[in-house]
């Protein structure tokens, strides 16, 4: 059914198809956390508790098992992340407004870019393939460069297309073949 809505979507884009209202979207959204939360504990279960959160919201379709990584750039802490596929029938613009909310929700404040956080939710992917508008690129423009958002989106979405015909399979094994070997 995930490629099959997968391929719809894509097909519409190539006949210069956009999307409509009332049209249900697969949207795949990256989850991270480095704080603890006075309700849900350590990060793992901030994480645990944005996937209850995300299906509560929307349809979950599937979410990727927790993973550790160490934090960049002056974020502090090690994160916890994942991966969830949702489906819902917003729009990418209304669809990362929802995710700010939730963010808050947890207790998310704006502050440094590379600052701790509680909660961390970002639109990794759609179903729709390319999104460009003022504070908004779909694919995420550093997707490609992030095994922590990377790795999960192939664990359970290895077929989806992110860049041309490379998948998100194509583009995990790429990054690992990048790696530093220890």
């Amino acid at each position: 059914m995930f490629l099959g809505q997968l391929r719809k979507a894509a097909l519409r884009q190539a006949q210069g198809e956009r999307c409509c209202l009332g049209q249900s979207h697969l949207y795949a959204i990256a989850i991270g956390s480095n704080r603890t939360h006075g309700r849900f504990g350590r990060p793992t279960g901030v994480v645990e508790a944005a996937i209850a959160r995300l299906d509560a919201d929307f349809d979950l379709f599937d979410a990727s098992r927790i993973i550790l990584n160490p934090a960049h750039g002056g974020a502090g802490r090690d994160f916890a992340n994942a991966v969830a596929l949702v489906e819902g029938e917003l729009e990418p613009p209304e669809m990362l407004r929802r995710l700010k909310a939730i963010e808050r929700d947890f207790g998310r404040r704006r502050g440094r870019r590379w600052g701790s956080r509680v909660l961390d939710l970002d639109i990794l992917a759609w179903s729709g393939g390319h999104w460009r508008s003022h504070g908004l690129t779909i694919p995420h423009a550093s997707l490609e460069q992030r095994t922590f958002a990377l790795d999960p989106l192939a664990s359970i979405a290895p077929g989806w297309p992110v860049r041309g015909a490379l998948t998100a399979r194509h583009l995990a094994h790429r990054l690992a073949q990048r790696a530093p070997r220890r």
